[in-house]
């Protein structure tokens, strides 16, 4: 502590430092018998103690602090030793006085009222203003560390609040609630009261300040535009403007993302918003595009959500019509009567009393009264359904297909006979309604003997284009017979419950007498009672008009155990008047099913899940439940868990994580589970189960590739760059990859730089030319950008090397196990001479031991006995 004494001249009262301050105002150089001096500290000893006027000990550089005031925060002086008569006896020396800051100042807002507009729907935690405050203390202490707090919303709509504020920098943003929420049109002016607190708002002795903040609520102008329709085909000059987006600042950076990964992507946007087609569209080939308009700030950040942008291809008559078939078969019976059209019923009440008032709808209409029903010796129809087939006027109907879309002039389609052959008994016997491609007999019955056979040219037409189509019409005997069942009851079939669907578990057999191989003979069995769940189906040989039983789905005892089946065989063509099916025409067989121990079943084959790869071990991911038919317990069990991530719970079926999951590893999880009966047989049945992994940010990033062949020419004539990307291996968003760069250490920000070039690349540049010829390995500090970002530290190897045709030139090294030149030209000319040597030593036995064998052949020719 220093404390003031007597003191020379007009400032005899006031603080240690207003009294400092005035005395250094007029003098540089302290006499210490200015001050009374209790107590020096100079490296935390004590140097000596002063009594009134007088200082005792070493005269030598002092510090010491005290608390006071604001500024200045540090005095420095000189001091100096003088005898009575003022001369210097030692020093000076300096003496350095450290004020400390105390809380005495209070944080005060810079203005006493603060306004702001942001526009709704915002990107939430992005700030629109700012609130600013300042305090006299000294900011590097708690003294001058301030909090920001919304101390109130008005209006306070649910009690949510819709604002938030950064308590570090004073930046006001939307919540979520208030970026879905905020809407101009209920509420344009909110009121917030913004606080203020030093001592980092930790104590209540804390100072603050508060101020009104009124903010104004804006349309959002970033909203999807309409749907956009585009004539396909167009003659317009490419690209031309279909529609805009715009955000609610200026500076925005505009890009489209496709959201259906479409191999041909025919749009642009430029900077201005405007959204171009680029190419002709086709509708024939995708009639309707859906993408995405993303705004982004300066450094690739969406400002928002992106719009959707819908694009519907407007049709053009551009295809002709297409036949379904090279020629369309149907079939008429003969002396069918001629203008049967389909009963059109007018009346609300199909009772006999209201017959009287149904009318034809056009002249071709025949209407059925009830005096005709006795002459056809038919009862009236009760309703619409029970219309004999026999009744309705079409032979059949000519299917014609236009790809122009459907429901418009382009795709209409009108039918016309242009040809009949052939034209006896004459031409024109056949109709065909304009619009629906029906065909009917309108001038006389058929006779089958006379012709069995008409074909029919019919041009199709839209509005611009004709196509021919062809129609071959068989006359057939009339449909007077009906199918008989050669027996009318099958008996009792037993078939356990797993027999497999598809089994033939009966063959039946009914006969037609009317003409062979025609809707009038052909043979359609029918289930009429007895399978309310469609378990069974019949199959018709069209050749024997054999009918096959056949199930269709599993036999199930406990659901039902004995079906009395009812059958009834009919023809495709309608009997004529006065015949009728009848008891022959139907069949009856009881189907018993036996029980069979059954596997468990589960309700469903897969199961799928979806979990944070990151989640805790032990936490329950799934559930897997399965019955047995019988009654009996089960228990589960997992196979095929091949990284070990799972358990199951063998009662229950709960499935559980036992280690740390990786999405990067495997991101559908697949394994499957084991049903078993308990106590029975122990059979047992599988599903699957797939889980799938959603990503967190787990991987730091890393260079795209392995960099071995980067280089500068040495020497070095300007400063270069060079180019090099990354990546990493967590799951790719929408946004796509926004890594930042940065050198490894501080050490290499004297001779390199690191410069981005968008999310993924970046420049790697010199600062200068002077770099040795050698390999220099550059570390790289990557940046993942997230809200818990990643950083990975790579190396990139750069060589600095003399050049040969801009191409980086090194002597080779010599490599171990690789022998120098004159080591391997002497190895070469020791095996040359080992082989020589070798050759000389063959030579030599060959020439000896040719020399032995002429010997001995004249020893032997010496001895040979002479021949008489």
């Amino acid at each position: 502590m220093l404390t003031a004494g007597p003191q020379p001249g007009d400032f005899t009262s006031g603080s240690p430092r207003q009294i400092l301050a005035e005395y250094l105002a007029h003098n540089r150089t302290v006499k210490f018998s200015d001050f009374k001096i209790n107590k020096l500290a100079l490296d935390g000893q004590t140097t000596g103690y002063g009594q009134e006027g007088k200082f005792s000990g070493p005269l030598k550089p002092m510090e010491f602090s005290i608390f006071e005031g604001q500024e200045p925060s540090q005095l420095i002086f000189q001091v100096s030793a003088l005898d009575a008569q003022g001369n210097t006896v030692e020093g000076p020396v300096p003496v350095t006085i450290e004020v400390k800051d105390i809380n005495d100042n209070r944080p005060v807002f810079l203005q006493q009222h603060y306004e702001g507009s942001v526009r709704q729907n915002s990107r939430p935690g992005k700030p629109f203003m700012y609130v600013n405050a300042t305090d006299l203390d000294d900011p590097a202490t708690l003294n001058g560390q301030l909090i920001y707090q919304i101390l109130m919303q008005l209006p306070k709509v649910n009690n949510v609040m819709y604002f938030q504020i950064n308590n570090q920098t004073g930046g006001i943003s939307l919540t979520p609630q208030g970026s879905q929420e905020l809407d101009p049109l209920k509420n344009p002016q909110y009121k917030l009261v913004v606080s203020v607190a030093d001592m980092g708002g930790l104590t209540e002795h804390s100072f603050s300040d508060s101020v009104p903040v009124d903010i104004t609520v804006k349309e959002n102008i970033w909203k999807p535009p309409e749907p956009v329709e585009i004539e396909e085909n167009s003659t317009k000059p490419y690209p031309f403007k279909i529609t805009q987006v715009q955000w609610n600042d200026p500076g925005a950076l505009y890009s489209l993302l496709d959201k259906e990964n479409t191999p041909r992507f025919p749009f642009s946007i430029d900077q201005e918003g405007d959204i171009y087609v680029t190419q002709p569209l086709d509708r024939e080939e995708k009639d309707a595009y859906v993408f995405y308009a993303v705004a982004k700030d300066e450094q690739g950040k969406p400002l928002s959500k992106p719009l959707e942008i819908q694009v519907k291809v407007k049709d053009i008559n551009d295809n002709p019509p297409t036949c379904s078939s090279p020629v369309t078969v149907l079939e008429v019976q003969e002396n069918e009567q001629i203008g049967q059209k389909l009963v059109r019923l007018m009346s609300p009440s199909l009772s006999s009393a209201n017959f009287n008032s149904e009318i034809p709808l056009t002249s071709n209409t025949f209407v059925f009264t009830p005096e005709l029903y006795p002459l056809i010796k038919a009862p009236p129809p009760q309703s619409i359904s029970q219309c004999p087939k026999r009744y309705w006027s079409s032979i059949g109907t000519l299917i014609a297909h236009d790809m122009d879309e459907e429901n418009t002039v382009n795709s209409v389609l009108e039918y016309r006979i242009v040809d009949q052959t052939p034209k006896v008994p004459q031409d024109g016997l056949f109709l065909v309604q304009e619009y629906s491609g029906t065909l009917q007999l309108v001038l006389q019955s058929l006779h089958k003997r006379d012709t069995p056979q008409y074909n029919l040219s019919v041009q199709v037409s839209d509005k611009d284009f004709k196509t021919l189509c062809f129609v071959q019409i068989n006359v057939i005997d009339i449909n007077d017979q009906i199918p008989i069942f050669e027996k009318s009851d099958y008996g009792n079939l037993t078939f356990p419950e797993d027999t497999a669907v598809g089994s033939v578990i009966l063959t039946i057999q009914a006969t037609d007498t009317d003409e062979p191989h025609t809707g009038s003979s052909k043979i359609l069995y029918r289930i009429t009672q007895g399978d309310s769940e469609g378990r069974l189906e019949i199959e018709t040989d069209p050749q024997t008009n054999t009918g096959y039983v056949k199930l269709k789905k599993p036999l199930d005892f406990e659901t039902v155990a004995i079906h009395n089946i009812v059958v009834q065989a009919e023809n495709p063509e309608p009997l004529v008047p006065g015949v009728q099916y009848n008891a022959s025409s139907s069949a009856t067989f009881r189907l018993m099913v036996t029980d069979v121990n059954e596997a468990p079943q589960f309700s469903q084959q897969v199961f799928e899940a979806k979990v944070s790869e990151a989640v805790a071990k032990g936490t329950k991911v799934g559930n897997m439940t399965a019955k047995d038919p019988e009654g009996l317990d089960v228990s589960y069990s997992l196979r095929g868990d091949k990284r070990g991530w799972l358990r199951i719970d063998p009662a229950t079926g709960e499935i559980f994580s036992v280690a740390q999951l990786d999405r990067e590893a495997e991101s559908l999880y697949r394994v499957q589970v084991v049903a078993t009966e308990v106590g029975g047989s122990y059979l047992s049945s599988t599903a699957q189960f797939h889980l799938t992994l959603t990503d967190v940010n787990d991987n730091p990033p890393r260079l795209v590739k392995e960099y071995t062949g980067l280089f500068f020419c040495y020497p070095l004539k300007a400063p270069g760059s060079l180019i090099f990307e990354a990546t990493d291996d967590d799951e790719l968003t929408f946004r796509g990859r926004h890594f930042t760069f940065s050198l490894g250490s501080e050490s290499l920000q004297k001779d390199w730089e690191v410069s981005k070039i968008n999310g993924t690349h970046a420049h790697l540049s010199t600062k200068h030319t002077g770099f040795e010829e050698r390999v220099y390995n550059i570390s790289i500090r990557i940046s993942d950008g997230d809200r818990q970002p990643l950083e990975g530290i790579v190396s990139l190897p750069v060589t600095f090397c003399k050049c040969v045709e801009n191409r980086c030139f090194r002597p080779a090294a010599h490599m171990p196990g690789i022998p120098p030149v004159g080591m391997a030209v002497g190895i070469l000319l020791a095996t040359l001479l080992v082989i020589g040597i070798i050759l000389a030593v063959v030579f030599f036995r060959m020439k000896r031991d040719k020399g032995q064998h002429k010997a001995e052949s004249a020893q032997a020719s010496e001895v040979k006995p002479l021949r008489n």
